[in-house]
């Protein structure tokens, strides 16, 4: 640390000399942190679902389109749970909304949470397999089946990253 003394002389101070200074008191001296309060809110809860598409051992991976957030980043098809929904209603409606097809929805993957700037999103991942139709572009830049050992290969959204890792490691 710097600190400038009388005559305009700098002098460089130690962190061991600073934290016996009067600078610095201590953390005893700072108040406990209790979370969110005083002029800080706390962040806007997000829920949403995402769908891990599974046909002929690959998984359906989309990238998110320019002008939204995250542009460019990998996701699992989904969208916001809205109220009154179940995750796997919300998950029924947003993949017929956004890929224009059906799905089976089979097991729950994982819920991951990621406190972006926005928010705090917290995303549950399902495995799904195609039931009527197939995938069509509608939100996302472009959709790929890839092999799961492969998936981490793209640049997820960081809400993403568990159930990629988890899904990266299975068979199908």
């Amino acid at each position: 640390m710097v600190k400038q003394m009388p005559g305009n002389r700098v002098v460089l101070i130690s962190l061991l000399q600073l934290r016996k200074s009067t600078l610095y008191p201590g953390p005893d001296s700072f108040p406990e942190y209790t979370g969110y309060g005083g002029c800080m809110e706390e962040p806007k809860l997000i829920k949403v679902v995402g769908a891990a598409i599974i046909k002929d051992g690959k998984v359906l991976c989309a990238q998110r389109g320019a002008g939204k957030s995250l542009a460019g980043y990998w996701e699992f098809p989904g969208g916001k749970i809205e109220a009154g929904e179940t995750p796997q209603q919300a998950l029924q409606r947003e993949i017929e909304e956004e890929l224009l097809c059906e799905i089976d929805i089979d097991k729950k993957v994982c819920t991951s949470d990621y406190l972006y700037d926005f928010g705090n999103v917290q995303l549950t991942t399902f495995l799904c397999h195609l039931i009527e139709g197939m995938p069509r572009l509608t939100e996302h830049e472009c959709i790929e089946w890839v092999e799961p050992s492969q998936m981490p290969r793209l640049r997820w959204a960081p809400v993403d990253h568990d159930a990629v890792t988890r899904i990266s490691g299975m068979a199908f």
